[in-house]
């Protein structure tokens, strides 16, 4: 665990006298105990743990400001996003301030370690619970500049950054869900799990949808969106989409629903965005998703809705269609 490594080479003389300590990308289930609480401001989109780390607590934002008297970085799944959270942390930290960089070996740190060793004086990696943890001193903001997160150009007219799922391209479970997708689509609607607004702007091309809700638990990608969609239908929501609540029956729910946690397939997690959907639905509305062709959603949607087919697929992939969610008396 990352804890544990945390608690091997921080202690109380390691950290610099006063300042704030920026802690990025920390998932949930991190343990933080080898820092003062009262120092440390965590910079995590992802909105369930943004949530969890206020819940506790924690001074926690989307976006951290800086300066900072030191950081932690905690290692993503893509290289481009690491690095571009090791140049972050080396442009906000204070001359002389440290810089501890934390990752697991399935999270590529022993890749990033080396890039960064091969810039700046680093330490040692200490090596624990399947991970690495090694630090450096912040004394040339411009060290990693060339890291720094910069748009990138997925598909014509859009821009994503590094870290947001499918960001070098349209993912083929929405590509088939946008093939799929009834020409009569109208009124109220909701993307869940918008991601950066590719599929939101096919649902747009109805001229029957009067309002879109695009809900994503990602800032970063939701900003992308923002960018990406210009269109007044348009509404933007930062929010875990299982708890989202729209103020207003819908008339259709549209999603790509995820079902990893971290690198561990989790059909849980869809499950409860099925469950998230029925409950927005008007009585005559429906739901079009895309799922991994193995994931055994068909029973939950026939628990949920009166009417559910497979409309579309292939050998990877299946779009299934929902209508008229049941009601139970509570």
């Amino acid at each position: 665990m990352s804890g544990d490594r945390l608690h091997l080479v921080i202690g109380p003389a390691d950290l610099p006298e006063g300042g704030r300590i920026l802690v990025l990308g920390p998932s949930a289930a991190t343990d933080l105990s080898a820092l003062p609480r009262e120092l440390v401001l965590i910079e995590q989109p992802n909105r369930p743990d943004h949530d969890a780390w206020a819940a506790r607590g924690f001074a926690v934002t989307a976006r951290a400001e800086g300066p900072y008297a030191a950081a932690v970085v905690f290692a993503r799944r893509a290289r481009d996003a690491s690095r571009a959270a090791v140049s972050e942390a080396t442009a906000r930290v204070l001359d002389g301030g440290p810089i501890w960089i934390d990752g697991a070996k399935t999270d590529g740190i022993d890749t990033l370690l080396k890039d960064v060793r091969a810039r700046v004086a680093l330490s040692p990696a200490v090596a624990k619970a399947h991970g690495k943890i090694a630090s450096f001193l912040s004394t040339d903001p411009a060290a990693f500049a060339d890291w720094a997160a910069r748009d990138m150009i997925p598909v014509e007219g859009f821009v994503t950054r590094p870290g947001v799922f499918s960001a070098d391209g349209v993912d083929k479970g929405s590509a088939l869900l946008a093939a799929a997708l009834p020409r009569d689509l109208k009124g109220k609607v909701a993307d869940l799990g918008a991601g950066w607004g590719w599929l939101s702007a096919q649902i747009l091309t109805r001229p029957g949808v009067s309002l879109l809700h695009l809900v994503e638990a990602d800032a970063v990608a939701l900003d992308c969106a923002r960018r990406n969609l210009t269109d007044p239908r348009a509404q933007f929501h930062w929010a875990d989409a299982t708890k989202f609540a729209p103020g207003h029956k819908l008339d259709a729910v549209v999603m790509n629903p995820p079902f990893h946690v971290s690198r561990l397939g989790d059909p849980g997690l869809g499950v409860a965005f099925i469950r998230a959907a029925a409950a927005m639905l008007a009585p005559s509305g429906r739901l079009i998703m895309v799922a991994n062709r193995h994931l055994p959603y068909e029973q939950t949607l026939a628990a949920l809705f009166r009417h559910v087919e497979e409309v579309a697929g292939d050998g990877g992939f299946k779009v299934l269609a929902a209508a008229n969610p049941i009601r139970t008396r509570g």
